[in-house]
């Protein structure tokens, strides 16, 4: 069918004031639109702030918390935040006063006629302890129990054997803390079994500091004198076992985890983005034998190749084991990315733009750093956060069988090995880094999920 001939009016000008449709979502790159894609994950969002925050407080943290994570309050030992602070400043070495009142067992008189008693005030210094003597006695056991005694249960921590030829007294100066505590004596017959036990009287405890101790501490010397009443320093979030801040050293010991967790995934995941990349695309030879060594790597034992680094770097017992750690990290942890990454390049290198790279004479490594690379990207960045917090619970478990970190370097693993031994009394010392490690793992693997999410081509079709 013959089409009408062109005339001059169908090459007029177009009229202005034309309404044209606006343009409702504006041009974005492949970046700005994940991004975009990820704020509106409000999971992923909040875990990425959680994870800022935590690599903010590992390296500005010990600016602004500046106390000594190896510092020991063998005043202050495993006390929680709130927990009383108070001392009072006594004269000389701090030893009970024979002078003071004689505190007696209340509710009866002794049967056992040994009428234990607490002379002067029982403090921190030490708690002097009296009873009568007995002709049929051969000498007596001294107990402490931290918890009411019962009929029948065990009478506590012995303390000493007191000979019957020494005077009736005993002195307990054995890691005493301000608590109520409760004593009693035992005597005993001449094969050293016990006849029977005095009443049990309780103690309570109280702090003090000698004049000497409060000066080496910072206290001011004009306010340093007997009977002064003083605050020891304030732990936020108290103290271990052995006195030392437990906010200081989650600080340092996020430096250790968080370092570990992030530099092993990176090293070992560029390992496997380059082998990946190279096997992908290459294929042939050099496909199987890069697949074959990979498949090599996978059976070798994580544990046995821990020991054996830590040998052959010198590590010996009872030292941190942190450049061991990384680099078994780093050389048997790279299979999985690399055996990922093979699997998109060969999607990816039969499309037609990287054919028509190879009719120009692009090399390999072109094709590698220009068009491979940034297309799997989106993968080797999810693979990276999932990657993260496997390797902070590597580290954790690492450090708590002893093999990774060891005291006095603090890392969140050797702290909850720390904190097992005394989770019964003190449970804060195990929770709070057992915290720390369950929200870096479960931030850092929302945030995978999210990013995995934003970088779905498949996903924004639907959109």
């Amino acid at each position: 069918m013959a089409r009408a001939p062109l005339s001059p009016l169908d090459f007029r000008p177009a009229e202005r004031g034309l309404q044209v449709d606006p343009i409702l979502r504006p041009s974005l790159s492949y970046w700005e639109d994940t991004w975009r894609r990820l704020r509106g994950n409000r999971r992923a969002t909040l875990a990425l702030v959680v994870v800022i925050a935590l690599l903010t407080a590992s390296a500005v943290g010990p600016v602004v918390w500046t106390v000594d994570p190896s510092a020991q309050d063998l005043d202050q030992v495993s006390k929680l935040p709130w927990a009383d602070r108070r001392a009072r400043i006594v004269d000389g070495a701090g030893a009970a006063d024979p002078s003071l009142p004689v505190a007696r067992a209340t509710g009866g008189s002794d049967p056992t006629g040994m009428d234990l008693r607490i002379v002067g005030e029982a403090t921190t210094k030490s708690v002097v302890l009296e009873w009568n003597l007995s002709d049929l006695a051969s000498g007596y056991r001294v107990y402490r129990h931290i918890d009411a005694i019962a009929g029948g249960e065990p009478l506590g921590l012995p303390l000493a054997e007191v000979p019957i030829a020494g005077p009736g007294r005993f002195i307990d100066r054995l890691n005493l803390q301000p608590h109520r505590y409760y004593y009693a004596v035992a005597a005993l017959d001449a094969a050293g079994e016990e006849q029977a036990a005095s009443t049990i009287i309780p103690a309570d405890v109280v702090r003090v500091l000698s004049e000497q101790e409060a000066i080496a501490r910072g206290f001011a010397a004009s306010k340093i004198f007997p009977g002064a009443e003083v605050e020891l320093p304030f732990h936020p979030l108290g103290t271990d076992a052995l006195g030392r801040d437990m906010l200081a050293r989650l600080i340092h010991g996020s430096r250790v985890s968080l370092f570990i967790g992030i530099a092993a995934p990176w090293f070992y995941v560029m390992i496997g983005v380059g082998l990946g990349s190279l096997a992908g695309l290459r294929g042939g030879a050099v496909d199987q034998l890069i697949m074959r060594f990979t498949d090599f790597v996978v059976a070798l034992p994580f544990l046995l190749f821990m020991i054996l680094f830590k040998i052959g770097f010198g590590i010996g017992p009872g030292e941190s084991g942190i450049l061991p750690m990384l680099v078994a990290l780093v050389l048997l942890s790279w299979p999985g990315t690399t055996r990922l990454v093979r699997g998109q390049v060969l999607q990816i290198r039969e499309e037609g733009y990287l054919e028509a790279s190879r009719l120009l004479g692009a090399p390999t490594r072109h094709l590698l750093l220009h068009h491979l690379v940034p297309n799997v990207m989106g993968v080797v960045l999810v693979t990276l956060t999932f990657a993260i917090p496997s390797a902070i619970f590597t580290e954790a478990f690492l450090s708590f069988i002893g093999m990774g970190v060891v005291p006095p370097t603090p890392s969140w693993g050797s702290m909850c090995n720390d904190g097992t031994k005394t989770m019964l009394m003190h449970p804060h010392e195990l929770v709070l880094p057992a915290t720390l490690i369950s929200l870096t793992v479960l931030a850092f693997n929302v945030l995978g999920d999210g990013l995995r999410d934003a970088l779905d081509a498949r996903l924004r079709s639907r959109e």
